[in-house]
Order: structure tokens, then sequence, then C-alpha cells
């Protein structure tokens, strides 16, 4: 055999071995569930040399396909229909990183600075931070509802603000098969997709951001510069002077993302007015949420003078306390009687600082309503564990009541304050 054949032929992409391994450390570290193949991130470990090296290589050379998303079913708050999301396998997940590792720092720089879904460095609770203060400085809002944001993208539209950034074919090519790669249901059913990007993909968000920041915030940017918005992923606060001012925006914004191939939901988009104590009007609309907070009326404290005045205020929205709640439910703590308090923290602390962390950042004693639900089930779980407690509720919160005294820092809401009381 001649020498000249013995060498390995160059791959047509160049691809680091360096960034396959990257990206795998990012997606071990945010978990995920099984795709189609029903690979969990376990035993993709079993071989996980190997398995990466043929990922690089199949990237490298322009062969890989990815395999089709496992479509997944999730019930939307108060029984208002499912959200389709689409889940990749561990290996996809692994090549959308890869090239969302590329991508991502050419594209992060031109996003508006309204934007938050998804960004490094920028969060939900900055979100709502920012449209609360806005809400106080101007009377109106848009609360502005793309329908099927996710089912409707244009695939050439995607591929052209793609094409924008970069011209490096691999990453072309990838996004497109991506993008048109089929969801596989519940009974193994294939579902070709013409149009759309599956939430639930680790390259989504960033496409999802680079198509709406030329379909919205670039052309807002350009249009209406006097006009204020916070933008995460696809839920959009727009903040106008006037309820006129108001109506002219939405038309002007319903027709722009028709031209882009989106739709705004006639029902679901409407105009508030930011009722408060400076604002004597009124309006069909005096509410509306954004990420997980309900922003209305509401009774707040002056925090210099002390005195009680209204305000158009953020808190845990309806459907949040009412979706904590039924976890609390699900968890059936009364029925843990052969567990002690000191497991039942370990097992669900983490998930309650995280209400907290979240939704105790605005409005706090509004979320407090539903920790309370905690301790009334934990008194169930001392009347069930403890026979000396049966049949004394009394008895039962005074335990309570002792042991969260000894042990402040025992439960993550007692931490909070929502500590059990006696009378």
């Amino acid at each position: 055999m001649k020498r000249k054949e013995l060498v390995s032929k160059p791959k047509p992409f160049v691809i680091s071995k360096e960034a396959v391994y990257e990206a795998y450390l990012r997606v071990k570290a945010n978990k995920g569930a099984a795709g189609v193949d029903e690979q969990s991130i376990k035993e993709f470990e079993r071989d996980l040399k190997g398995n990466l090296y043929k990922l690089w290589n199949r990237m490298s050379s322009g062969s890989y396909i990815p395999p089709p998303v496992r479509m997944v079913e999730i019930p939307k708050p108060g029984g208002r229909g499912v959200r389709v999301l689409g889940v990749p396998t561990v290996a996809d997940r692994i090549a959308q990183t890869v090239v969302k590792s590329y991508l991502e720092p050419v594209v992060e720089p031109i996003f508006h600075e309204d934007s938050y879904g998804y960004r490094p460095g920028r969060s939900a609770l900055q979100a709502v931070g920012i449209c609360r203060e806005r809400c106080w400085k101007r009377d109106w809002v848009i609360d502005l509802d793309l329908k099927a944001f996710f089912d409707t993208l244009d695939h050439e539209l995607v591929l052209k603000a793609v094409r924008h950034h970069t011209s490096e074919r691999w990453i072309l090519l990838y996004v497109e098969r991506w993008l048109k790669a089929p969801m596989q249901q519940e009974d193994g059913t294939l579902v070709v997709r013409e149009q759309g990007s599956p939430q639930g993909s680790a390259i989504s968000p960033l496409l999802a951001n680079l198509f709406l920041h030329y379909a919205f915030d670039a052309w807002m940017q350009r249009e209406h510069p006097a006009i204020w918005f916070e933008r995460y992923w696809d839920d959009v606060i727009v903040h106008c002077t006037s309820e006129w001012q108001a109506r002219q925006i939405r038309e002007a914004i319903a027709s722009r993302l028709a031209r882009c191939e989106l739709e705004v939901h006639p029902q679901k988009t409407r105009i508030v007015y930011c009722k408060d104590k400076k604002r004597h009007g009124s309006h069909e609309h005096e509410r509306f949420d954004f990420l997980g907070y309900t922003f209305r009326p509401r009774l707040v404290r002056n925090g210099k003078t002390g005195n009680m005045f209204v305000g158009f205020c953020p808190a845990a929205s309806d459907e949040a306390c009412r979706a904590m709640r039924q976890e609390v439910r699900r968890w059936r703590l009364h029925l843990r009687s052969g567990s002690n308090p000191s497991n039942l923290a370990r097992e669900y602390n983490t998930i309650v600082q995280g209400w907290i962390n979240y939704y105790g950042r605005y409005y706090p004693s509004w979320l407090n309503r539903s920790l309370h639900q905690i301790n009334r089930y934990l008194v169930r779980w001392a009347l069930r564990k403890y026979k000396r407690l049966r049949g004394h509720i009394a008895r039962a919160w005074r335990f309570l009541a002792g042991l969260a005294q000894r042990e402040p820092n025992l439960f993550a809401h007692w931490r909070w304050g929502i500590r059990p009381t006696v009378g």
C-alpha cells in the first residue's frame, strides 16, 4: 500500500474534539430525559470515548443525520390544552450544543438589551423587575401573545437569519437538518415538520432569539425607538403612554409579524391599563401575566413613611400558586410517617427554595400563602407519626412550632420565615 493511502483524509468540516467534549459536559450538567433511542446520559457514558468520537467523526464529515425528536405533551396551566416539547437524543443534544457554542458568541452581541430569554447573564427576574419599573412610568401596556410561535416558525426565514451571521457550511447544514427533523409520537408515528422548531432542544432558544431579533426587536428599535418593551423568548410586554398609542402600536406589530409568517393572537393579545393610586381611569383589562407573575393593582406599603397605597405591582400569579399547592399535595407528606423531619427537608428543600428564590423576589407576602400549606401537611404528618399527637391537632401544632423554634433552618420555608405558630 502506498504511503499516501495511509494518511487520513482531511475532514470537510473543521470541528474540534475539544468542542464536542465541552458540549458533552454541558449536556450532562443540564441532565434531561432520553430521546427516541431511550438512551440516558448514564448509558451514553458507558462508551463515552467511542460515542463522542463517532459523533465528532460524523459531524466533521458532514454525514451526521439528526434522529427524530421524541414528542412529549405537557399540560398547560389551568387546563388550557397542552404544550408540545421535542426531546432530542443525548448525542443530538451534544451536537446541537456544539453548534450553539460556535454560533452564540457571534450573534449574542447584536441582540437587543431588552431581550432576556435564555441569554448569558440575563434572567426572567430581571425582565420582571424592568417591566415593574416601566409600568410605574407609563400607563398602558400591550400584553402580546404570539399564536403557536414555535409551531409556525418559517424555516427559510430562520436560515436566512443564520446565514447573515455565519458562512460556516456545517452550521447551516445542521441547523437546516434540525429544523426539518421529524417528531416521533408515543406510538412511533413520525410527524414531518415543514415549519416550526420544537421546544426542548439545545439550539431552539438561540434560533428563536435570532429570528425574533430581526422580526421584532430590531424592527421596534428602528421604527418605534421611543417604545419600551421586554421580551423573554416569545413572551412580550410593550409599554405605551396612551390607549390610542397602544392600539396603533398593536396594529403595527401585528402587520410586521404577519410579514414574518407569525400571527398575533387576536383574543390573548390585550391592551392593559396599569391602574394605581394616581391613575383614576378604568379599563376592561387592568392586569396581565408575565413570566409567572401577575401585574395588577395591589395594596403596598411606602418604605419611607410606612403608609399604605395602591400600586401596580407583580406577585406570583394565581396559576403559579395553584401549581405550587398542587405539587405540595402530590408529595403526600401526611402519609410519610416512616420519614423523619430531616429526611423530608432534604427531599423537598431544593424545590421550595427554588420557589422562594423566584416568586419571593416581588411582593413576597403573596407567595407566603402557598408556603403555609406545607406546614399544614407537616402537622398532618406529625398526627400520623406520633401516637401521643393522634387526634390532638392543637398539640400537633405546638409540637411543630417547638421543632421550628429549636431548628429554624430545618425547612427552606422556615428559613424564609413561614414557621408554624400556636394560637
